[in-house]
């Protein structure tokens, strides 16, 4: 049943949408200050409530309200790409536990006003006193320092759209809003009544993981799709104009490099390997056609290069990259990229928010895969949100409010798995090098990975996924994939239960040996998401299927 607040009887609890604060009033708007940050191995970042740049509302009884200060302008955040603008301030409190330390150039910071006053009028709120407190209060704002609290309480303790004394936030289950009157529906319009609208452009409930996503990430504003394959795609065509440049990673999931190299050439975009675009002009000069250059994510000199020979739009990567999790440095190539530019996009589905900030570390936008850790999310500054925002209005991919739910129900546990994910794979990562029927292993966490001393500097975590190449040929290392007990032989990643795939069969089958060599894919490669089961019977396991082969 859908819920309104258009009721004059209350027989629902009600609900109210964000808008964005009018600084049409003349209230002073504060100083805004760069962002900046600090970084060291071992922890997560410390952020204030439910965002760093947010206001408060206040809700009798006992409601504290808290938004984003432009995040809700046509309160149309919806699905499970999550767009989230980063907004840091010199005063953002750090968790003792890491202390980040290098400079962020991360999205322009965001202007908030005070006293500005959202009361409703008429309607079943009549009455009641919504107001946004008249300063930013510290230790009001920051109660909540650690990222373990935000996944449980931001969004929600904080207050929420929904007005209920219910702990757990209620699915609100419908596609359309009305309006008591037309004249109601043109404040609408006009911004001056606060409405959902349509499925498509907002729902209470989805409203309420957007801003526990928000927080996490200590970002602004958060955009959530069906999809990270739909956020990737819509951020492609809302932010790479005709003629634009994008710059993408050689190491990546298939299907946004399949996207890329198929479907955009439909459209006038053609994807050049860096040494094409450095020396063949004619390839490069087509300023109606977009270009897409491919570099190894380590390749800092050719994304120099790129830079220089083209106007890049965008880069994109992966950090940790599926499956060889090759680490890209955030901050530096940010820096570079901004010095052109260029914009950053970086999908940190294999990170995930609690062990890489990747908004603080400069990028402009962070995205997120649907089916992994949490949800799918794209991040950035709202005026990029904005754009990518109006762009899906018109390709959809809206998430459904009962998906809304369980992923507000699944973030709750969120930090608890993460932290038993992130010590099984180091551990069993750290016996899998020793073991002499392991040919390789790839895990950020290691020594011996390439780009060990990246992942140190910008992760507090190495996540819960490794890959590892077992001495064999694809048969015996289907032997050793059909002997393990406990993974499910399935893709994806990130949850609960542990899963194996051998990638050469589970993703690029259809390639062939010599097409997959290409994507540095080999037929021994193994990728073990491990989930929360106890260690030792996760170790028993791993080592008697190495033991049968």
């Amino acid at each position: 049943m859908a819920v309104s607040s258009c009721f004059a009887a209350r027989v629902f609890p009600p609900f109210e949408c964000r808008s964005d604060p009018n600084f049409s009033s003349g209230a002073p708007k504060p100083e805004t200050k760069k962002p900046s940050f600090s970084a060291a191995l071992g922890g997560g970042f410390g952020l204030s409530a439910c965002g760093l740049s947010s206001l408060i509302f206040r809700f009798p009884p006992n409601f504290v309200r808290q938004l984003s200060t432009k995040a809700r302008r046509n309160c149309s955040n919806i699905g499970v790409a999550q767009v989230v603008a980063a907004s840091w301030s010199e005063n953002t409190p750090s968790r003792s536990s890491a202390t980040f330390s290098a400079a962020a150039s991360a999205a322009a910071p965001v202007e908030a006003s005070v006293n500005v006053d959202l009361s409703a009028d008429g309607g079943c709120c009549s009455g009641t006193d919504v107001q946004i407190s008249d300063s930013f209060d510290l230790e009001e704002r920051s109660f909540l320092r650690y990222d373990g609290s935000l996944t449980v309480h931001a969004g929600e303790r904080l207050g929420r759209g929904i007005v209920t004394d219910a702990i757990t936030t209620p699915i609100v289950n419908t596609s359309a809003y009305f309006f008591k009157k037309t004249d109601e529906l043109i404040d609408f319009k006009e911004g001056r009544h606060k409405s959902f609208e349509y499925g498509r452009y907002g729902n209470p409930t989805t409203m309420v993981a957007e801003e526990k996503l928000s927080a996490l990430e200590g970002a602004e504003s958060t955009l959530l799709m069906a999809s990270g394959m739909c956020a990737s795609t819509v951020m492609f065509f809302a932010l790479v104009p005709a003629g634009g440049h994008i710059v993408i990673t050689t190491d990546c999931y298939r299907k946004t490099r399949v996207f890329i190299e198929t479907v955009l050439p439909k459209m006038g975009v053609k994807a050049l390997p860096l040494q094409v675009c450095l020396t063949d002009a004619a390839a490069v000069i087509q300023p109606s056609i977009m270009q897409a250059t491919v570099i190894d994510p380590a390749d800092i000199e050719g994304l120099k290069s790129a830079l220089d020979q083209n106007d890049v739009t965008l880069f994109f990567t992966e950090s940790p990259t599926n499956p060889l999790f090759r680490c890209v440095d955030i901050e530096l190539v940010s820096k570079l990229c901004h010095s052109k530019g260029a914009l950053v996009c970086i999908d940190g589905t294999f990170a995930t928010p609690l062990n890489q900030k990747a908004l603080a570390l400069g990028a402009d936008l962070v995205l997120h895969s649907a089916t992994k850790f949490i949800a799918g999310y794209i991040s950035g500054p709202e005026k990029l949100i904005s754009v990518i925002r109006t762009m899906h209005f018109i390709l959809g991919g809206a998430l459904n409010p009962n998906a809304a739910y369980l992923i507000i129900r699944g973030m709750k546990t969120l930090h608890l798995r993460v932290q038993q994910q992130n010590l099984t794979a180091s551990r069993m990562a750290e016996i899998l090098e020793a073991h002499p029927k392991v040919a390789c292993v790839y895990y950020p966490g290691l020594p011996s990975h390439p780009e060990h001393h990246i992942a140190k500097k910008q992760m507090t975590g190495f996540g819960g996924v490794a890959s590892f190449e077992i001495d064999g040929d694809l048969r015996t290392t289907a032997d050793f994939v059909d002997a393990l007990k406990i993974p499910y032989i399935a893709p994806s990643f990130g949850g609960v239960e542990s899963i194996v795939d051998q990638p050469a069969i589970m993703s690029y089958w259809d390639l062939g040996r010599s097409g997959r060599l290409k994507y540095g894919i080999k037929d021994n490669l193994v990728r073990f998401s491990f989930g929360v089961e106890d260690f030792e019977d996760l170790k028993a396991d791993i080592l008697q299927a190495l033991e049968i082969i």
